[in-house]
């Protein structure tokens, strides 16, 4: 159970370090969403996104090896993964590399729901 809880985890990490490459600069940014970052202050709310994601996906790497993280990482994990899907959905009208992030972050919320189900299973199992 902890292999599935462990792996659920990495998973959702993974998805969460991929727009880490944003920090590079307005081209990268431009790859990953298909819009132009040419404005500076966008610019720099984008590349410091970039560099929360990669806190947070390297804090979910880190909690699959380290149990007790793993509440914590869980509950960072759903807050934004279902944030983001809230948000895409109630505005709609997003572009195909938006609707990428948003099948991403799909993805990304069945891993957390296996891997908090497994997580809860194992915590019952004593």
């Amino acid at each position: 159970m902890r292999h599935l809880i462990s792996l659920m985890l990495v998973v959702v990490g993974i998805i969460h370090l991929l727009p880490v490459s944003g920090v590079l600069g307005s081209e990268r940014l431009t790859t990953l969403y298909g819009i132009s970052f040419n404005e500076t202050n966008i610019l720099i709310l984008m590349r410091h996104r970039a560099v929360l994601f990669g806190l947070l996906g390297l804090f979910l790497v880190f909690a699959a090896f380290w149990p007790s993280l793993q509440p914590a990482a869980f509950i960072a994990g759903f807050v934004s993964v279902t944030s983001f899907l809230l948000l895409a959905w109630s505005v709609g009208n997003y572009n195909a590399q938006v609707g990428q992030v948003f099948v991403a972050d799909v993805i990304a919320l069945a891993c957390l729901i296996v891997g908090a189900v497994a997580y809860a299973y194992s915590k019952l199992q004593g």
